[in-house]
């Protein structure tokens, strides 16, 4: 057994016996040499069969319910009105809209369901709408579908309401780490989000906190991002790649290699074993080929695409997981 064969089943078993990596091993991680990869992907899939139900994977599907015009200049996203780029603009959709993305999400078998808005923070007219529409989602249609929302910075009594409408997890992410983010936005700072995730949980809300890949962070920057939620023990981490929109600061960026991305979930794994890792943005172009091994490291995929562009056809996906003899995790109403 060579060094990194050591390496890599060592940290993997220290990890299944309930010990945190720290970040000089995070940080070797993404530095395993291309030939180990399906080791590295071992590893990590060992790991996820530990801590979840490894013949298990979940659906996600969100609705894209107030899109552009965004006050925030997020160089990544089509939504700021800073940038000229090819998306529709349109306020909140009415009540009815988003239960029927809540219909659609059920039929393409999902077991999640997350409302989006564009924007810093939902206004309280907004947070009210969203309500009333969880409420018949939940109590009305009986829908068998768990119910996120992702509006920004929310305040604790907006959490509230959320909650008592029947909403369980809200999406809220870092995107990157504190030292890269302001080379991505500067109309708000890290820290705000840092206490929103705060102020999320101490709402007894589950937490949905990812980032973006690939937009010319370092190593550093991904493993500061993943040990920040290792930190604060979210539930779930959406992994996105990068897709550069012509129009955007960021439409000429590097983004990432099939192998450079099955590193970064592969560390994202092992330094949060507990946590759902979600596949979403981005998975179809960077992963390529090498979906199928991602997934194994995973809990869950997003599906019927998302804010401002279409995903892969929804039949691939069945048609993987019936290839990985993978279970399609059952909404039921609650």
């Amino acid at each position: 057994m060579d060094k990194w064969e050591k390496f890599l089943i060592d940290v993997s078993d220290r990890v299944i016996e309930g010990q945190q990596i720290g970040r000089e091993e995070a940080l070797k991680i993404l530095q395993t040499p291309d030939e180990y990869i399906a080791l590295l992907v071992y590893c990590a899939q060992k790991v996820n069969g530990k801590f979840h139900q490894k013949d298990k994977i979940e659906f996600c599907s969100i609705i894209n319910a107030k899109s552009g015009a965004c006050s925030e200049d997020c160089s990544f996203c089509a939504q700021s009105k800073f940038y000229r780029t090819p998306i529709n603009i349109y306020p909140l959709v009415p009540k009815e809209e988003i239960i029927e993305g809540a219909n659609r999400a059920v039929e393409f078998g999902a077991n999640r369901y997350c409302v989006v808005l564009s924007g810093k923070s939902a206004t309280p007219e907004e947070v009210e709408r969203i309500k009333q529409s969880v409420e018949e989602i939940k109590r009305v249609e009986k829908l068998p579908i768990n119910v996120c929302v992702s509006a920004g910075t929310l305040d604790e009594k907006s959490l509230t309401k959320l909650k008592e409408a029947g909403v369980k997890r809200i999406n809220h992410n870092l995107e990157t780490s504190k030292n890269f983010f302001p080379k991505i936005v500067s109309t708000h700072t890290w820290e705000e989000r840092y206490e929103t995730i705060k102020r999320i949980k101490k709402a007894g809300l589950s937490t949905c906190c990812g980032g973006i890949f690939g937009m010319g962070e370092s190593d550093e920057d991904r493993v500061d991002l993943a040990l920040t939620y290792q930190e604060l023990e979210v539930d779930s981490i959406p992994l996105n790649f990068l897709m550069p929109i012509e129009g955007t600061p960021l439409e000429k960026a590097p983004g990432v290699s099939p192998l450079e991305a099955l590193k970064i979930i592969a560390m994202f794994r092992l330094t949060n074993p507990k946590a759902e890792l979600r596949l979403c943005g981005g998975r179809e172009q960077t992963l390529r080929d090498f979906y199928g091994m991602a997934v194994l490291m995973t809990n869950a995929m997003m599906v019927g695409g998302y804010l401002t562009r279409a995903g892969r056809d929804i039949k691939k996906d069945y048609q993987l997981l019936k290839d990985l003899k993978l279970e399609r995790v059952q909404a039921v109403y609650e």
